[in-house]
């Protein structure tokens, strides 16, 4: 079992930037694929990125592609969304997610993750 942390959210204008960190707890954390969903009030949970076990494949919903940035680093068991050129309709609580997998895919479904952090709230004014 491996437990998030998701951390780095806040108040920031549009077109400012944050860096929203997820630490996991658990010596396998290499066997994970990793992503972020949002979820603004009112909405569903939607996806925003992923990567896989290795950090060697990406995937971002198109809303932030060329905006936002997923990296993981396996020895300080982190991953981070680097989040640039914000929007307003950024704003949302933001969830780190971990997929146990022998995969080297990654996920970017709500369905196929295992496990899930608490949220860290990101809010965009304009």
């Amino acid at each position: 079992q491996v437990q998030l942390v998701e951390s780095g959210g806040g108040l920031v204008q549009a077109g400012g930037s944050l860096r929203l960190s997820c630490a996991a707890s658990g010596r396998t954390f290499s066997t994970y694929a990793m992503g972020w969903f949002r979820q603004a009030p009112g909405k569903e949970r939607e996806f925003v990125a992923a990567i896989n076990r290795s950090g060697s494949t990406t995937a971002y919903v198109p809303s932030v592609k060329g905006r936002f940035t997923i990296s993981r680093d396996n020895a300080k068991i982190t991953v981070y969304l680097q989040m640039n050129s914000l929007k307003p309709e950024d704003t949302a609580v933001y969830y780190c997610a971990a997929k146990l997998t022998v995969s080297p895919g990654l996920a970017t479904t709500y369905s196929a993750y295992d496990y899930w952090g608490q949220g860290t709230q990101v809010t965009v004014s304009s």
